[in-house]
């Protein structure tokens, strides 16, 4: 989707975290081999509570983002969430159940499971709806991600520390501030298989006798994807940046603007080296990104985007009229996307 003809932008976000932890105090919880989880770069992460739920998180970002915006939720026109990871319940809406949450009565909500991009996808679909209903005036994007501890290893999945988090943004049509600009994606279908969690769908509803989806090694399915042929895999390196190179650029033609008035890239919370990887792929320095939010924060799956956007507002790091570019690869999929936000 480009540039939409209905202006919106942020009026207000709220957050949600787990505990917080020390890597290097935990690593061995989950690996045999800490060092190498130490070597991702990651000082921190974030575990919800035995009992906290995406939708707990969820609820509670939400709450703070309404209450900075001096709102009710009577007053939200659509609710859309983004779960990026496993559900509390198979045959279950979670968008419903946290505005079930929230008190609401009758107000229609939208449910995106698109992985880590599904937070770009709900902006996306704030500025449509809002186009195609002159009654939408006002919308809540709320982003969680709860690891589910019993499918995935949190720290030897895909490359990064996954974290437990969710964040909450109310959008306001023709809010004058953090207007949402134009955004662009792309899809490589190729890879829908890679990074998949292997058991407790329709398809494999129960592991193999003695197995469990935590022995299931991610990466060693990605290995076999390429053959195991070096050069194979260094070329899907390449299109990983290049891809993400071109989605900006047309992000960017949509809004008219050019990459030199980039005032921060900021990526998914991903590893060090991962983030720097896309630092040179966008030409832009190191210290114009998410590096070191990502480090502290780990990754929240669809929710890390805007909670590093409001965090860098927070820490003075962004000033009004800066262009900002949301962006990241998500996986499984894999999809490329790309927002523009003017502060």
């Amino acid at each position: 989707m480009g540039s939409s003809t209905v202006e919106l932008g942020i009026v207000s976000t709220g957050t949600a975290f787990g505990e917080r932890w020390s890597v290097a105090e935990t690593a061995a919880d989950y690996v045999p081999d800490p060092e190498a989880v130490l070597a991702l770069g990651y000082t921190s992460y974030h575990r919800a509570a035995e009992g906290t739920t995406a939708t707990r998180l969820a609820a509670d970002a939400s709450r703070e983002a309404l209450e900075m915006a001096g709102l009710g939720i009577g007053e939200v026109d659509l609710i859309v969430l983004g779960n990026s990871d496993v559900p509390e319940y198979l045959g279950w809406d979670p968008s419903a159940a946290l505005a079930r949450e929230l008190g609401s009565r009758e107000t229609p909500t939208v449910l995106l499971a698109q992985s880590c991009a599904a937070w770009s996808v709900a902006l996306d679909h704030a500025a449509g709806a809002m186009a195609l209903s002159p009654e939408t005036g006002t919308v809540l994007v709320v982003l969680v991600n709860v690891v589910s501890e019993a499918h995935t290893n949190r720290m030897e999945f895909n490359g990064s520390i996954a974290s437990d988090g969710a964040v909450a943004a109310v959008l306001r049509r023709d809010h004058p501030r953090l207007r949402r600009l134009s955004s662009a994606r792309t899809t490589n279908p190729e890879y829908a298989d890679l990074f998949r969690i292997e058991y407790g769908g329709a398809a494999a509803p129960l592991p193999p006798q003695g197995s469990t989806d935590l022995v299931v090694d991610p990466m060693a399915r990605v290995y076999r994807h390429f053959g195991r042929d070096p050069e194979r895999f260094q070329g899907f390196m390449r299109e990983i940046g290049d891809r993400l190179a071109a989605v900006v650029g047309t992000a960017l033609a949509r809004a008219g603007r050019e990459r030199g008035e980039l005032a921060r890239v900021i990526h998914l919370n991903d590893s060090r080296q991962a983030i720097a990887n896309a630092a040179e792929a966008l030409g832009v320095p190191l210290d114009r990104t998410n590096a070191r939010l990502a480090a502290e924060l780990g990754h929240m799956g669809a929710a890390d985007q805007l909670v590093c956007l409001w965090k860098h507002i927070e820490r003075g790091e962004l000033a009004k009229g800066d262009l900002v570019a949301l962006v990241g690869v998500a996986a499984p999929g894999m999809h490329w996307f790309c927002t523009l936000i003017e502060i």
